[in-house]
Order: structure tokens, then C-alpha cells, then sequence
């Protein structure tokens, strides 16, 4: 399959999709499982990661993707390490004798693609080796939808997959999170940071409301509640869910663009 340009147009649409990402009510109790899950297990991801320079939380979601989070399969596509891959890529890894560990298969499926050091890990960056991993054919063939892989799980994606190989559907839906997603609410917690997310500064006046940890029974103050929070996700490296609550994580983004917190916030 061709393969898609990383361009400056391609950066600017990764960045607008993901500091717009809204993960619905509906899906977030299984994001957040999802993510307890993989953060568990950082200390494993991050010895492959500290051999290939590679970022741990990339790694763990292509392994939540390709293998959902079996550490007995392969990270190419899944299949079980007691065999070399038998699926597209088959015959993975070349060298070496099964049984193989995961570490060691989950190493040769990230070399393969040449990800390394000198790979862009920036956020943009990221995405584009997580939607390339699975493959062009969505932005290629169904420009229409954007890929599952990366969008499934939030108000990015509603419909349209493949349910086979070169077999596409319009109205068939993804049940799997996508990989963007996960990487959003993991930054939304701070448990994550990517490297071209500079410390941000405030250019403009913000709209200020007060701190509270629980919703506003008044429709206004949460609609207000929600554009401040809108309003932090457009600086880099601040991602707030954006829920109506000016809590504590709200706050905490506030300080970072202005330099103080929400009023009423403790902490100020």
C-alpha cells in the first residue's frame, strides 16, 4: 500500500483533531480501564522503549491495538508467540526460536518499521506512525471516515470500517478505543507528555469562573465552565476534559496559562 507524506499540512490536522478530541460520557469508564491497564504495565513497556528510544506510551497502545494487551502475542499483529507471525507480516520475527519472549518480538515488530531515536515523536508525529501502522486505506481509499485506529471511542468517529481485508463497510462501527483516543486521556490525567508541547503563555484575557469540584446545577455556569475549558485545550500541552467542572486539573491548566489558579482553588 502507498504510503502517505508526513507534511506540514498533515501535522496541522493531526494536532486540531486531537486538541479537539471529545471522548463521550458514554465511553470514558472503558477508556479509563483501558488505561489503568497499560499504565500498570509502563515498567515493561519501558524496557523496549529504553532499548529502541522509542516513547513507552506509543508501544502500549499499539499493544492494547494489535494483541489487546496479551502479553503471550505478538506486537505485529497478534498472533501467539509460541510460532513466528503467520498474519500480514508473516514470518516475524526472522531470527531467533519460539517460544518468543514478548520483549523480544515486541522489539524485531518495532525495528521493522524503522522506529527508533531519530523517529518524530513529536504529538503529531505520533499519530502518524500509529495511523501508518495499521495502514493508509482509510485516508486513501475512505477519506470520509477517519481511521478507527486512531478515533474510534470519541466524537471523531461514528461509522465506516473494513470488516475484512479490502472489504469495506459504511455502516459498520469500530468497537475497539482507538489509539489517539487513549493517548488523549492519558494526557488529560498527566500521565503523559509528548516533547514538542511547550509550557504554555496566555496572549488573551480568559474567561474566568470559579472553582468548584462538582457540576453546576445552572446550565449557564457549566456552558461557561466548558468554554474556559475549551479555551485551555487550544494552548500546547494543556489537555482538559472537558466535563463543565472547573475542578482541580482545570485549575491546574488555568495556572499554567495565566499564572495563578481559578479563583476559590485552596491552593492559591
Amino acid at each position: 500500500m502507498a504510503k502517505v507524506t508526513f507534511t506540514p499540512a498533515l501535522k496541522t490536522e493531526y494536532e486540531r483533531l486531537f486538541n479537539s478530541c471529545i471522548i463521550p460520557p458514554k465511553n470514558l469508564a472503558s477508556v479509563e480501564k483501558l488505561n489503568e491497564q497499560l499504565i500498570g504495565n509502563a515498567t515493561r513497556y519501558q524496557t523496549v522503549a529504553d532499548q529502541l528510544g522509542i516513547p513507552w506510551f506509543f508501544i502500549a497502545v499499539i499493544h492494547n491495538m494489535e494483541a489487546s494487551q496479551n502479553f503471550k502475542a505478538h506486537l505485529h499483529n497478534g498472533d501467539p508467540l509460541t510460532a513466528r507471525t503467520v498474519q500480514v507480516p508473516a514470518g516475524r520475527p526472522k531470527t531467533g526460536a519460539p517460544p518468543f519472549s514478548w520483549e523480544y518480538s515486541a522489539a524485531d515488530a518495532l525495528a521493522m518499521r524503522s522506529l527508533g531515536a531519530k523517529t518524530d515523536w513529536s504529538l503529531a508525529g505520533m499519530l502518524y506512525q500509529l495511523e501508518g501502522y495499521n495502514g493508509w486505506g482509510y485516508r486513501l481509499h475512505h477519506p470520509h471516515v477517519l481511521s478507527p485506529y486512531l478515533w474510534s471511542y470519541s466524537d471523531h468517529y461514528t461509522s465506516g470500517k473494513y470488516v475484512a481485508d479490502g472489504t469495506w463497510s459504511d455502516t459498520a462501527s469500530s468497537k475497539q478505543c482507538g489509539a489517539a483516543v487513549l493517548l488523549r486521556r492519558m494526557a488529560e490525567s498527566h500521565q503523559i507528555e509528548f516533547p514538542d508541547q511547550p509550557r504554555p503563555t496566555a496572549e488573551s484575557s480568559p474567561l474566568v469562573v470559579n472553582y468548584a469540584t462538582a457540576k453546576s446545577n445552572d446550565p449557564t455556569a457549566v456552558k461557561r465552565a466548558e468554554d474556559l475549558q475549551r479555551w485551555l485545550n487550544g494552548f500546547p500541552g494543556v489537555f482538559v476534559k472537558i466535563d463543565g467542572v472547573p475542578g482541580e486539573k482545570t485549575s491546574t491548566a488555568y495556572k499554567q496559562v495565566t499564572g495563578c489558579y481559578l479563583p476559590g482553588d485552596s491552593r492559591s
